[in-house]
């Protein structure tokens, strides 16, 4: 009997401690919807690393908000990454069956599933590992994305916390990096270029005029006019 009491009180500490975590995670999430995020949990991470190499090393990111942002880039950036951003709940259900049937087909991972949402869970509160709490978690953290924020914001966001290149964070200080103009001021093909960058920048960034990011580029620009936006 008092082995069994103290296992119910074991669990009833852990079962307080996740509520807790996970209480953690949805005050940021409330709090962001109306405050811009200073830092991620993704920037810490690539931070660290360079600093490896360069303790003085810093991050180029500069917040700029919706309307600020090319049109063309956000067009971009759903024809690429999520073309079902706005009608969707946080998973493309479709997109992750696709991306599972050509990784067994590879027998690797060439494809992913996730949705700008899913992108964002994981850049502002995780890791870049993928095992499954990590999956579990972001799956926990898009629901509360979709639930407290609207599209707009979580574009929005995104946009301005995604990854573009060693220590590049944020469409303004890709404009500047890539083109040396203003984000607000990208063509519909520096768009292009840059939004197919967003699945391995850190590698794209070496070659951003490869053969393969060519013809990606003309691929998300002919469905750029489709996409719609929030």
């Amino acid at each position: 009997m008092r082995g069994a009491r103290w296992v119910r009180r074991a669990a009833l500490v852990v079962g307080l401690l996740a509520l807790a975590w996970q209480g953690w995670y949805l005050g940021w999430v409330v709090w962001w919807r109306y405050a811009n995020p200073g830092t991620t949990a993704f920037m810490a991470q690539r931070l660290d690393e360079l600093r490896e190499k360069n303790p003085q090393a810093q991050l180029k990111r500069q917040w700029m908000p919706y309307e600020r942002i090319s049109t063309h880039l956000k067009r971009a950036a759903v024809a690429a990454e999520d073309d079902k951003f706005v009608g969707h709940e946080g998973f493309d259900w479709e997109g992750m069956q696709k991306a599972l049937e050509k990784n067994q087909k590879k027998g690797k991972v060439v494809a992913g599933g996730s949705t700008i949402s899913q992108q964002l869970a994981k850049n502002l509160f995780l890791s870049a590992s993928k095992t499954p709490w990590r999956k579990a978690q972001e799956a926990v953290i898009t629901v509360w994305l979709e639930l407290l924020w609207d599209k707009r914001r979580i574009l929005e966001v995104y946009l301005n916390v995604v990854e573009w290149g060693e220590g590049v964070f944020g469409a303004e200080a890709a404009a500047q990096r890539y083109y040396r103009i203003p984000a607000a001021a990208l063509s519909a093909e520096q768009a292009a270029r840059l939004a197919v960058m967003l699945p391995a920048p850190r590698r794209f960034e070496r070659n951003p005029y490869s053969p393969y990011l060519n013809g990606r580029v003309e691929a998300v620009l002919a469905r750029m006019p489709h996409a719609e936006l929030p």
